[in-house]
C-alpha cells in the first residue's frame, strides 16, 4: 500500500500528527518535498515533538524514514533537530533513517540570499521564512548545488565548492555588497553538519522499490499544503516546490509507482502563516479568539498565523488538486463552545459569486462571503466514537463533506495520539 498524507490547503493542518497516528501500519515514511521552511508537531507519550526536516515516522521505533530526492536539507539543521529528539530517547541511525543521494544541500550562502532578498524587498517581501529554501531550489535548477552523493567523494567536491563559490560571490558581493564567502569556512560547515550523515546517503530509488516488491506498505508525507503549490498554489506566495500527493514517487525516486491512497488534512477552521492572499481571513477580536483558542503560531517560526473560519472554496479546490480520497479534519475541539460557526462559504469578485478558486488579480481582489452555522456548546475533547459527538457537531462535518465532495474518516478532537474518532 502506497499512501500520500498531504495538506489541502495552505500549510499547518495537522499532518504530523496524522502521520504519527497512522504510521503504525506502515514500514516506511518518505518525506518527498521541501525543506526545513514548515514544521509538524507531534504530541505522543513521550512528550512533544516539532519536526522541521525528519519525517514524523522516526518517532516510531520500527518504521524506516527516507528524506527523498525533492528535499532541500539544511544539514546544520537536520544536525541539530536530530539532537533533539535523541535527547528525548529517539534513536536515529543509518537503518532507520536513509537519505538519498540525489537530495539537495542546502548550504549557509542559500540562507544569506533569502535573508539579503527579503531585505531588499522591505514592504514587497514574499514572506520567507529566510531559510533558504527559494535560493536552494533556483541554484537546484540552475545545476549549481551539491547533493548528498557528493559526500562520498570529498576529493572532488573541495572543487566543485569552489567553482560555485566563485559563481555565488557574484551576486554575493558584488551584487548585495555583502561580505564575500570563503571556500574553507564552507568546507568547515560541511564537515561539521552534513559529513555525519555520510552513512545515511544510500539509492533510495532501490531501497523504495525493492521495498515495494517485498510488499512493504510505504507513507508519504508532505510538507506545506495545495495552497502553497509551486504550480497550484496562490503564487508566487508559494513555496519553491511542489506539495501535491502526485508528486510523492517523484519526489521519493520511484516515478514509475502510482500512488493507492490519498488522505487530504484540512482543519476544520482556516489558518495562513506569511503573505499573500487569505480571503477568509479574519481580524479583530474574531480572529484573536480563534488564534488563541487554535494556539496559532508557527511550529517553524514562531510567527502568529491569519486566522479565518472554514474555506469551502480553497478546501475544495484543495482537495481536488491532491486527488484527495478521504479528509482527515483536525482540531474541532477548538470550535467548541461558539454559539456561531463562522463559515466562507462563497468568494465575491468584481461583484459576481465565485465558487471556484480564482488565482492571479481575482484572487487577490476576492471578498469573503461568510455565513454561520449552530455551534455546541460542550468539551469534545474526550469523544472517541462519532456517536458521543453533539448533533451539531455531526452537523458540522456533514456540512464540510457535501461542499467539498470528499468523506471525512477522521476527526481530531485534541493534540494527543488517541484523542481521534474514525467516523466509518
Amino acid at each position: 500500500m502506497l499512501t500520500a498524507i498531504v495538506g489541502t490547503n495552505w500549510g499547518d493542518e495537522g499532518k504530523g500528527r496524522m502521520v504519527d497516528l497512522l504510521s503504525s501500519s506502515y514500514d516506511i515514511v518518505c518525506r518527498y518535498q521541501g525543506g526545513n521552511n514548515a514544521g509538524h508537531t507531534v504530541i505522543n507519550e513521550r512528550g512533544k515533538f516539532i519536526l522541521n526536516l525528519l519525517p514524523s515516522g522516526i518517532l516510531r521505533e520500527n518504521t524506516v524514514c527516507v528524506m527523498g530526492l525533492g528535499m532541500v536539507v539544511d544539514c546544520e539543521h537536520l544536525y541539530n533537530e536530530v539532537a533533539r529528539i535523541t535527547e528525548k530517547g529517539i534513536k536515529v541511525t543509518a537503518e532507520n533513517l536513509k537519505i538519498s543521494d540525489r537530495a539537495t544541500i542546502c548550504m549557509p550562502y542559500h540562507k544569506l540570499l533569502d535573508c539579503l532578498e527579503e531585505d531588499r524587498l522591505k514592504d514587497k517581501k514574499f514572506g520567507s521564512t529566510r531559510r533558504g529554501i527559494a535560493p536552494c531550489y533556483a541554484d537546484k535548477y540552475m545545476k549549481k548545488t551539491l547533493r548528498f552523493g557528493d559526500l562520498r567523494h570529498p576529493e572532488l567536491l573541495k572543487q566543485k565548492l569552489a567553482d560555485i563559490v566563485e559563481w555565488k560571490n557574484l551576486t554575493v558581493e558584488k551584487g548585495y555588497g555583502s561580505a564575500p564567502l570563503t571556500v574553507d569556512e564552507l568546507l568547515k560547515w560541511i564537515n561539521d553538519y552534513a559529513m555525519p550523515f555520510k552513512d545515511n546517503v544510500c539509492d533510495i530509488s532501490n531501497y523504495l522499490e525493492t521495498s515495494i516488491k517485498a510488499g512493504k506498505n510505504i507513507m508519504f508525507e508532505a510538507q506545506l499544503g495545495s495552497l502553497r503549490d509551486i504550480d497550484f498554489g496562490i503564487y508566487p506566495y508559494t513555496s519553491s516546490s511542489s506539495t501535491i500527493a502526485a508528486y510523492a514517487p517523484i519526489g521519493t525516486g520511484i516515478p514509475q509507482y502510482k500512488i493507492d491512497k490519498v488522505i487530504g488534512i484540512m482543519k476544520a477552521y482556516s489558518s495562513c502563516v506569511g503573505e499573500g492572499p487569505f480571503t477568509c481571513e479574519l481580524f479583530g477580536e474574531e480572529g484573536d479568539k480563534l488564534r488563541e483558542a487554535g494556539g496559532e503560531y508557527g511550529a517553524a517560526t514562531g510567527r502568529p498565523r491569519r486566522v479565518g473560519g472554514f474555506d469551502v472554496v480553497a478546501s475544495k479546490y484543495g482537495a481536488k488538486v491532491q486527488g484527495a480520497d478521504e479528509i482527515a479534519l483536525t482540531k474541532l475541539d477548538i470550535l467548541s463552545g461558539y454559539d456561531k460557526i463562522p463559515v466562507c462559504e462563497s468568494y465575491e469578485v468584481n461583484g459576481q459569486v465565485c465558487n471556484d478558486f480564482p488565482s492571479g488579480e481575482e484572487l487577490r481582489i476576492a471578498k469573503p462571503v461568510y455565513t454561520y452555522l449552530d455551534g455546541w456548546q460542550q468539551d469534545i475533547s474526550n469523544c472517541r466514537k462519532k456517536e458521543e459527538l453533539p448533533l451539531n457537531a455531526i452537523k458540522y462535518i456533514q456540512y464540510i463533506e457535501s461542499k467539498i465532495g470528499k468523506p471525512i474518516k477522521y476527526v481530531s478532537v485534541g493534540a494527543e495520539r488517541n484523542q481521534i474518532i474514525e467516523m466509518y
